[in-house]
């Protein structure tokens, strides 16, 4: 089964798509707060898949995706982000996110976008 690594610094968003990724049967995910904590967890964890807020403290969603992709540019990491944001996922695309989906997320994108990369 797929690793999963959730990225937001807010701690409902974190839990809303972990409940959509266990009810559909995605157990092993791993949880970051911020940029910084994502990059560790993610060279710690090696996970599948990335979902990872654009907007956070610290480190934000970009800065990690470009340190990320830097060491492992094969990484799957897709960009979540709310409306008017646009710039930023433009950017994030360009670096190598794979999709983005924007908040606040329907229990399908966030599966059907696994189901795309991951299988």
């Amino acid at each position: 089964m797929a690793k999963i690594l959730l990225v937001d610094d807010a701690a409902f968003m974190r839990m809303m798509v972990k409940n959509t990724l266990t009810q559909a049967g995605y157990t092993d995910i791993v949880e970051a707060e911020d940029g910084a904590q994502a990059v560790d967890a993610f060279n710690a964890e090696n996970p599948d898949l990335v979902f990872m807020d654009i907007t956070m403290p610290n480190m934000d969603g970009l800065e990690a995706l470009k340190a990320i992709k830097g060491s492992h540019p094969d990484a799957n990491i897709v960009m979540c982000s709310a409306m008017g944001q646009e710039a930023m996922v433009v950017e994030a695309i360009k670096t190598g996110a794979k999709d983005f989906i924007v908040k606040p997320f329907k229990p399908e994108r966030i599966l059907s976008t696994v189901t795309k990369i991951i299988g």
